[in-house]
C-alpha cells in the first residue's frame, strides 16, 4: 500500500513504562523495553521516562538493535506561564532532540490540563480557553514552531484528552491560527476517537498538516464506562481504554489508505497506554506489527 522508503515503523515505550503512572511497568528496564522493540519489528521509538538522557549512553544502546528516535512529548504551558519559561525548556529539549537523531518535537499544551488528574472525571472537567488563552497558545506555537525549524526540527501538535485541544473543533481552530510552515498536526486515532470524533474524517480534513501519526486504538465500551460513570483519563488507562491496532474498535485500513494515497512521508508509531501485568508489552507490541503489516503492507 505504502511505496517503499516513505513510512518508519515505531511504538512508544509507555506500553512498558507509563510516564503519566510510574507505576506502571515499575519493573520494566529501559534495556528491555528497546530490546522487544525490536524483537517485534519495529524501527524507531519515542522517548520514555527511563531513557537515558545523554546521548553519548542513548544512541550505543539504540544502535545495537537498529532502533532510531522519532520524537519526544514536550509538555507546554503557555496559557498558564511566562512565555520565556516554556521557551527555555523547549530549547533544552530541542538540543536533546536533535542530539539523537530526532527530526520532531511533540508539543502538547498542559496548562489546564486535566489528563494527569486521577480523581477528575475527563468529560466534565475539561477546561474551556477563552480568547486571550486562545491568543497565547497560537502565537507561542508559532514562535516555538520557528525555533525548532531553525534548529533542524519540526514542531508537530499533539491533540489529547484532558487537554485545551481534545476535540475537532479545538484542533480545526488551533490549526486555522498557527502558521503551516511551522506547526504540523501529530494526528493521534486514539484520542479523537475518544472524544467523540471521527478520526478518519480529522485525518483527510487536515491531511496537509499531518505530519506524525500515532496509531492508538480504543476499546469503546470501556470509553463508555468512563463516561458514564465519570471518570478520570488515567483512571480509563487503567482501565483498558487503550489498546494496539487491531484489538480495539478503530478500523486503520481506510487510515491507511488515506495516507498511503497522499505519499505520507514519516512515522507511524503505535502507542497503546496500558498496564503491563494485564497487558504484555512484547506480546501486544507483535500483535500490532502484525496487524499493520497485513492492513498496510508495511
Amino acid at each position: 500500500m505504502f511505496k517503499a522508503g516513505t513510512v518508519k515503523l515505531g511504538i512508544a515505550p509507555i506500553a512498558w513504562t507509563n510516564d503519566d503512572m510510574p507505576d506502571l511497568g515499575r519493573e520494566n528496564t529501559f534495556e528491555q523495553c528497546v530490546s522487544e522493540m525490536a524483537l517485534s519489528g519495529f524501527a524507531g521509538s519515542e522517548i520514555g521516562n527511563k531513557y537515558p538522557r545523554d546521548p553519548a549512553i542513548l544512541l550505543p544502546a539504540l544502535a545495537l538493535r537498529n532502533l532510531e528516535i522519532a520524537n519526544a512529548w514536550f509538555s507546554s504551558h503557555l496559557t498558564t506561564q511566562a512565555y520565556a519559561d516554556t521557551e527555555r525548556e523547549f530549547i533544552s529539549q530541542c538540543d536533546f532532540l536533535k542530539a539523537v537523531g530526532a527530526g520532531l518535537i511533540g508539543v502538547s499544551e498542559q496548562g489546564f490540563s486535566i489528563q494527569g488528574q486521577m480523581d477528575t472525571p475527563i468529560f466534565e472537567a475539561k477546561h474551556v480557553m477563552s480568547e486571550a488563552e486562545w491568543q497565547l497558545l497560537t502565537q507561542g506555537l508559532d514562535r516555538l514552531g520557528k525555533i525548532a525549524r531553525d534548529k533542524g526540527l519540526r514542531l508537530v501538535y499533539h491533540h489529547h484528552m484532558g487537554t485545551v485541544v481534545q476535540t475537532a473543533a479545538e484542533t480545526d481552530r488551533l490549526l486555522a491560527n498557527t502558521n503551516p510552515e511551522l506547526v504540523g498536526l501529530l494526528f493521534d486515532s486514539g484520542h479523537f476517537a475518544y472524544s467523540g470524533e471521527d478520526p478518519l474524517a480529522m485525518l483527510k480534513k487536515h491531511l496537509p498538516r499531518v505530519r506524525h501519526v500515532h496509531l492508538k486504538d480504543i476499546r469503546r465500551p470501556l470509553v463508555e464506562q468512563v463516561k458514564r460513570e465519570k471518570l478520570s483519563f488515567l483512571k480509563g488507562v487503567r482501565l483498558g481504554t487503550f489498546t494496539v491496532p487491531g484489538d480495539g474498535d478503530i478500523d486503520f485500513g481506510p487510515i491507511f489508505q488515506v495516507l498511503a494515497e497522499a505519499e505520507y512521508r514519516g512515522w507511524m508509531l503505535v502507542e497503546a497506554e496500558q498496564d503491563p501485568v494485564r497487558a504484555n508489552p512484547l506480546a501486544y507490541a507483535i500483535k500490532a506489527r502484525q496487524y499493520i503489516r497485513e492492513k498496510a503492507g508495511v
